[in-house]
């Protein structure tokens, strides 16, 4: 797309990253997709990541890998293979769930900011979310406001834009609920059903969706609210999904 505003897109192979993907392709970016092999509990995120990628028609796909990463910071989280923790299974209550995997969208938006500069991009899109029940400190406005601040001073791009700003973090899913992310997706044409949320699936080639995990439970209550099933298979689906926004 000749002229067109070049984008780098985070693309982790969840719900939120492939409508982040399809938003930045219909508002006309040439997309460099960037997904991250870091020790995830199942492969299968990673294989979603790539089928949206060939779907949505991006310019380029980097599967970056960051294998050490994952092992220095497993004993800190639940969400990785070589995790000692186990994935809760109930909402958080207050603070910061063991699902937090140690400065992971800082580490991500570095690397996007590296792919962004060497492929004459400007934007670098995040599927990151406020409003689910999370908290996790990488996915608020500020730090997103702070990173892009960073990325102009530690960049050629960011120093030599007329308005300092050469490079900008784009975080279009932000404020809204997983309902509202479910039905832009759906008006953007997602595949809704080659991507994976669950924090702990069960089984092999392919797993599939716990149903009880957090993520699972906001998902299917966003499909829930959105008025359309959820087109993944799940292990267990509970009951009321009310909880989650």
């Amino acid at each position: 797309m000749t002229g067109s505003t070049r984008a780098v897109v985070l693309l982790s192979g969840g719900l939120d990253s492939a409508t982040t993907l399809a938003l930045a392709r219909a508002r006309g970016r040439t997309v460099v997709a960037v997904t991250f092999a870091y020790g995830q509990r199942h492969d299968l995120e990673l294989r979603c990541a790539r089928a949206q990628a060939r779907a949505q028609g991006v310019a380029r796909h980097h599967v970056i890998d960051l294998f050490t990463f994952g092992s220095i910071v497993a004993p800190a989280t639940s969400l990785l293979r070589a995790s000692p923790h186990s994935v809760p299974r109930e909402d958080p209550t207050g603070g910061i769930p063991n699902t937090y995997v140690p400065a992971r969208n800082t580490l991500f938006l570095a690397y996007g900011l590296a792919v962004a500069e060497a492929a004459s991009a400007t934007e670098i899109w995040i599927g990151a979310n406020a409003v689910d029940y999370s908290g996790y400190p990488d996915c608020r406005p500020d730090f997103l406001e702070a990173f892009e601040r960073v990325a102009n001073l530690g960049t050629k791009a960011g120093r030599a834009a007329p308005d300092g700003r050469g490079i900008r973090i784009e975080a279009p899913l932000l404020t809204q609920t997983k309902a509202q992310i479910v039905a832009l997706g759906l008006e953007l044409g997602v595949d809704f059903a080659q991507t994976f949320s669950c924090y702990d699936p069960v089984g092999d080639d392919p797993p599939v969706a716990c149903g009880v995990c957090p993520s699972c439970r906001i998902r299917l209550a966003g499909f829930a609210r959105a008025r359309h099933p959820d087109p993944l298979p799940y292990a267990s689906r509970p009951g009321n999904t009310s909880n989650t926004s």
